[in-house]
């Protein structure tokens, strides 16, 4: 069992405190929904730990292993990797656990993360993932339901998409497609996971006889959804930092790059919103700056700078508006906490803008130096074929993701008697 050097070392205690802060999102997810929508507190904060638990488990019984272990076919990882993760732990050396990850090697990422901290840090993000999934669920969908579908995000869903654009063997990875931190991967994936449960719900409702989808009022809780603003914001110090995978300048530039984002992305809302309507805002549109922001700047924070940062996330301020505007018309869904105007979108167009903001030096100092300059930085063709495969990775992943989801909710659907809670739409029913 190789000992990491001091700096290998100081990179494990970043990347483990990361994934606790990471870890600590799932819950503030369920903050956030008691903010905005008033959602039970019982129902979502059962429904997070349910969520965080299964994260975990079926990460550390496959998941881990098809989106982060050796891929000989670019497509998924071995689950039965030599090392490989929970059951190795039995052997009386705990051949794996206690070793550093094949990846972070010097070969590849070189930074000398153990198996147990890369693997902790990757199943916070599949859990917060799942969590923005379940957000267009609230009290619409049966919890066994969300918990039998958590399963296989976790198993194929999640993962496969990882392994394509996380893994340096994934075939996307080749191609030359970056997500710095989930722009892609846990963002607009989890948007089009959303629509493809909320598609399934409104055709029960559509067999119920209604004629539009019930809303869930936007009922704020200040209290609570100041809290979740703040659990986030603080959880994507790790979400966004711990992604270089070491400490050093590399990670306090993606830090600070985070903090301006979400900064600009809130001024910039405030404003907008404060011409239009002439009158102060009122605090979700703050929160939901705050969060656009953050969700802009995720796939790209390694490889901008301060100023680039600060610039994304004024544009997504822009389009998180614009997005609202247009999706909050729509009557066969109901989306109070955002995930298809935030997630979705600016998932999107982070992933986008990867092709436009880059600059060489940051992306190296994030480990990523054959990343060429974005186009508003002398990138030319080279930017240019860089757009093509982010969108071309885009187009992939959200078709598998959706395509996949839409058939597990089905057969779900099938064996649990239907994926909607009869108790909720009998109080809709009745009422109306």
């Amino acid at each position: 069992m190789p000992i990491p050097d001091p700096a290998g070392m100081l990179n494990n205690l970043w990347v483990m405190v990361s994934a606790l802060l990471v870890f600590i999102m799932t819950f503030a997810v369920a903050f956030l929904e008691v903010g905005e929508a008033g959602e039970k507190l019982e129902r979502s904060f059962y429904k997070s730990i349910i969520i965080a638990g299964t994260a975990i488990a079926v990460m550390g019984v496959i998941g881990f292993n098809i989106a982060f272990a050796p891929s000989s076919n670019g497509v998924f990882g071995d689950p039965l990797y030599a090392p490989g993760f929970l059951f190795s732990s039995f052997s009386s050396g705990a051949t794996g656990l206690l070793d550093v990850w094949w990846s972070t090697t010097s070969a590849y990422f070189n930074t000398s993360i153990y198996t147990s901290a890369y693997f902790l840090f990757e199943a916070a993000f599949a859990s917060v993932a799942f969590a923005l999934v379940s957000v267009v669920a609230l009290r619409k969908v049966k919890l066994g339901v969300l918990a039998a579908f958590s399963i296989v995000y976790f198993a194929i869903i999640w993962v496969l998409p990882a392994a394509w654009i996380w893994n340096p063997t994934g075939w996307l990875y080749k191609l030359g497609a970056r997500d710095f931190a989930g722009g892609l991967v846990v963002h607009a994936a989890a948007g089009v996971a959303g629509l493809a449960l909320v598609m399934r719900i409104w055709y029960e409702e559509k067999k119920m006889g209604l004629k539009s989808s019930p809303k869930v009022p936007i009922k704020i809780n200040s209290g609570f959804l100041t809290l979740s603003i703040l659990l986030l914001w603080v959880g994507w110090f790790g979400f966004n930092g711990g992604s270089v995978l070491a400490f050093g300048t590399g990670a306090l530039a993606v830090v600070v790059a985070t903090f301006l984002s979400a900064s600009f992305s809130l001024l910039t809302t405030l404003l907008v919103k404060f011409l239009t309507l002439r009158r102060l805002p009122t605090l979700d549109w703050a929160a939901n700056g705050v969060l656009m922001g953050l969700i802009v700047i995720t796939p790209l924070a390694g490889f901008v700078s301060p100023a680039g940062a600060a610039a994304i996330g004024a544009l997504g301020a822009f389009v998180y508006i614009a997005a609202e505007a247009r999706i909050s018309k729509v009557k066969w869904f109901s989306d109070p906490i955002g995930l298809f105007p935030g997630h979705f979108v600016g998932g999107v167009f982070g992933v986008l803008m990867i092709a436009v903001f880059a600059q060489p030096v940051f992306a190296a100092a994030s480990g990523n130096a054959s990343l060429p300059g974005g186009l508003l930085f002398g990138g030319g063709p080279a930017a240019l074929y860089q757009l093509a495969v982010e969108a071309f990775a885009v187009a992939v992943v959200l078709l598998f993701v959706f395509v996949a989801s839409y058939i597990s909710i089905w057969a779900i659907g099938r064996l649990l008697n239907g994926i909607t809670d009869a108790s909720y739409y009998r109080q809709k029913l009745t009422k109306t």
